[in-house]
């Protein structure tokens, strides 16, 4: 359930399940991955502009970008099989050639958040906010977050946010480098939008420049690797599995599936 506009030559990915809180499903994980594979591939040439023109903004519909993972839709599932979807999401926005930038329009939670990680930008609003629960689920995180999160944050923080299950408001995530401007909701998306024109004008050596200055993806993959042997045994251990019927016991699924 996502939507993909295109606004002044930028593709504007909205995650558009509000009844849920955006909560990712393993469809809308494959749907994500491949919509980033389509608008950030280069169309023309050297300029280093995907199909659609010139980067991709990613957001959220109603008050939360994403509350991470369906853990009601992936009851039965392996965890591996979860993690490794948010991994290829992470994936898709490395290997792009335009910068992909987050409008964080409320709350981002988990795998969601940790997806994050990996954009150019992130640009939220004052009720924007992080939260990172994997910890006291029993289960592990994803999306190199490993390496991504210290990599904004400083090795000491990120162990502080992941072990304590940190919630940050957009205040504590703009200080702590998860976002990068706090802006009114009204103007979050146009303010995305024009900081990936910015920086993907005509003539500029945009993607040469995102290779680069992003993380290399062969230590991205081995942060996945790592990632992926946690999931392995935090499942194994039964961890996993007690934290996700704990979760969906306190939080019963109504309405929307």
């Amino acid at each position: 359930m996502i939507d993909v506009t295109v606004r002044d030559e930028v593709a504007v990915i909205t995650l558009a399940r509000p009844a849920k809180l955006n909560a990712l499903t393993a469809a809308m994980r494959a749907d994500l991955a491949a919509a980033v594979r389509e608008h950030g591939s280069s169309g023309h040439g050297s300029s280093g502009h995907g199909r659609s023109g010139r980067g991709i903004v990613v957001t959220g519909t109603g008050r939360a970008f994403s509350a991470g993972e369906d853990l009601h839709e992936a009851t039965g599932r392996s965890l591996v099989t979860e993690v490794e979807l948010f991994h290829d999401m992470t994936r898709a926005v490395l290997e792009s050639e335009v910068p992909v930038v987050a409008a964080v329009n409320g709350l981002a939670v988990g795998g969601a958040a940790e997806w994050t990680l990996c954009f150019d930008a992130r640009l939220g609003v004052p009720s924007a906010g992080y939260f990172f629960p994997e910890n006291h689920l029993g289960l592990s995180i994803s999306n190199a977050a490993s390496l991504l999160l210290p990599r904004l944050t400083g090795g000491g923080r990120a162990l502080r946010l992941v072990l304590g299950s940190a919630r940050l408001n957009a205040a504590d995530a703009l200080d702590a480098g998860l976002l990068d401007e706090i802006v009114p909701p009204e103007e979050l998306v146009d303010a995305a939008v024009a900081q990936v024109r910015r920086w993907s004008e005509p003539g500029a050596a945009t993607a040469a420049h995102l290779a680069l200055l992003r993380p290399s993806l062969a230590e991205v993959e081995r942060a996945f690797a790592a990632e992926t042997e946690a999931a392995v045994r935090v499942e194994a251990s039964g961890l996993a599995q007690a934290g996700m019927a704990r979760f969906t016991a306190a939080h019963p699924q109504t309405g929307e599936s």
